[in-house]
């Protein structure tokens, strides 16, 4: 089982950037969790991060074919990317969203996911721990389907 992990914008500054919605623990501890996780649970994964929508959208678009799956979190590109979404749509994997922080009680303006529009589940608020449970849940969902 093969699954691409994508993380957008600005996570690369993980224990950085706001601390307290985003907790202390930087990115290459999120690498490592993921990586963990997929080796205990026998899946093959490839990490990419960007902070560009394009190569975003591009990185989708080459799973097709490749992979059995997605965990995305979008990042700020959630609430504003139709073409991530369209993306997701396009190559029909089954996909997952994650965010580290709790997003359904931040601004008005994140309250719309449109990457979220295509995914079959969305992990949030359980800071990097919502990536183990969605690669897990994931694993399941494509084991059932």
């Amino acid at each position: 089982m093969n699954i691409l992990v994508i993380n957008g914008p600005n996570l690369n500054l993980l224990g950085i950037r706001e601390p307290e919605l985003y907790g202390r623990q930087d990115y290459a501890a999120l690498v490592a969790l993921v990586e963990e996780t997929c080796a205990e649970a026998d899946m093959k994964v490839e990490i990419f991060q960007s902070n560009h929508e394009g190569a975003i959208v591009d990185k989708i678009q080459e799973a097709l074919g490749k992979f059995d799956g997605i965990l995305i979190n979008p990042a700020a590109y959630t609430h504003t990317s139709v073409a991530i979404l369209d993306a997701l749509k396009a190559v029909d994997l089954p996909a997952v969203e994650v965010h580290i922080s709790e997003v359904s009680q931040r601004e008005d303006f994140r309250q719309i996911s449109y990457a979220g529009m295509a995914c079959v589940r969305t992990y949030m608020g359980l800071g990097l721990e919502g990536y183990r449970q969605g690669l897990l849940f994931l694993k399941e969902y494509l084991q059932s389907h």
